[in-house]
């Protein structure tokens, strides 16, 4: 009699656990992986990544509590990060081999599985929204260069000259490695921002933006703008933004491998997450990945020292962070 109450009781704490409800919303977000050393990088730095972090959280939180799309909440989250210096993405995106600034950027739809992506653009303030604008009204999904220059003017984007992305601290980067005639450094090779939205109705969005590695040379295109490689939705699964060294993500389909782990393998979020974070360090590859799945469950992975993130969730629950 006394088992038949424990097995009982177990089976009632277990359907509770089972019923307890996924989150009406939630948001995670990244401005890059790399190696950040603690000592060097000064309080008032750390104070003003994590202000910027915050806002993009509070932004993307006021959307989705409004009962908004879980693609506005990415858009406006991720324009907030190419519109700061501090990020390399838009404002504050490296610099090419030539001196120039060229700048890629994805979106995905989870629930049409839908996508939009610009490549090697030189004069697009906000890449993340032309990315939605190729989505949305194009019969597209990537376009690159002068034709997606051209795309941005039709649809009604203000072009911008060049020397609006440039920074001196991205300037003084590019000097360095021409001087020394070496490849990138790994901080310069992670600076890409991301983020990915569960909205209300439970539709899943993620976005990728990145200026690429500095000094890359031949139009190099790295991950950021490939759907399946640095971000992919379904709302079946999750969405996933990363962050790291392109070429390995593109060799892995990272993010849509994280999917297929969770649909095939049916793994959660985070074990996926980390299985392809273990893919990665096998090839060498460094970097990190930001996803959710439909209940909002949140997983932020990479193998590096560290990695610009937050989240934000509708019960309240919310964390910014830069080191491990």
């Amino acid at each position: 009699m006394r088992q038949l109450v424990i097995c009982f009781a177990i089976l009632l704490m277990s359907s509770l656990l089972w019923a307890q409800p996924k989150v009406k919303y939630a948001m995670v977000i990244h401005g890059g992986a790399g190696v950040m050393d603690q000592k060097s990088m000064t309080p008032e730095l750390q104070e003003e990544y994590i202000a910027v972090l915050n806002r993009v959280l509070f932004v993307g939180d006021s959307v989705l509590a409004n009962g908004g799309t879980c693609m506005d909440a990415v858009e406006k989250s991720i324009v907030i990060m190419e519109d700061s210096p501090l990020f390399n993405a838009g404002k504050g995106a490296v610099f090419t081999h030539e001196g120039i600034v060229e700048l890629d950027a994805s979106v995905m739809d989870g629930k049409s599985l839908k996508a939009g992506a610009i490549a090697a653009v030189r004069d697009i303030k906000n890449p993340v929204r032309v990315a939605r604008a190729v989505m949305e009204k194009s019969e597209h999904v990537m376009l690159s260069g002068l034709g997606a220059s051209q795309f941005a003017k039709e649809k009604g984007f203000i072009p911008v000259d060049n020397a609006y992305f440039y920074t001196k601290k991205r300037f003084q980067s590019l000097q360095e490695l021409l001087k020394e005639e070496r490849e990138a450094t790994v901080n310069d090779k992670h600076g890409t921002v991301g983020c990915v939205a569960l909205d209300m109705s439970g539709n899943i969005a993620a976005g990728t933006s990145t200026g690429g590695m500095t000094n890359k040379k031949y139009g190099r295109i790295g991950d950021s703008p490939i759907i399946g490689a640095g971000t992919y939705a379904n709302n079946e699964t999750g969405g996933f933004s990363c962050t790291g060294h392109g070429e390995f993500y593109i060799r892995l389909g990272f993010s849509r491998d994280i999917s297929a782990l969770m649909e095939y393998k049916k793994l959660s979020v985070a074990e996926a997450c980390r299985e392809e974070i273990r893919k990665l360090t096998q090839l060498g590859g460094t970097g990190g990945v930001i996803g959710l799945d439909k209940m909002g469950n949140i997983a932020m992975e990479f193998n590096t020292s560290g990695m610009f993130r937050g989240f934000v969730k509708s019960n309240g629950d919310k964390q910014v962070a830069i080191f491990k």
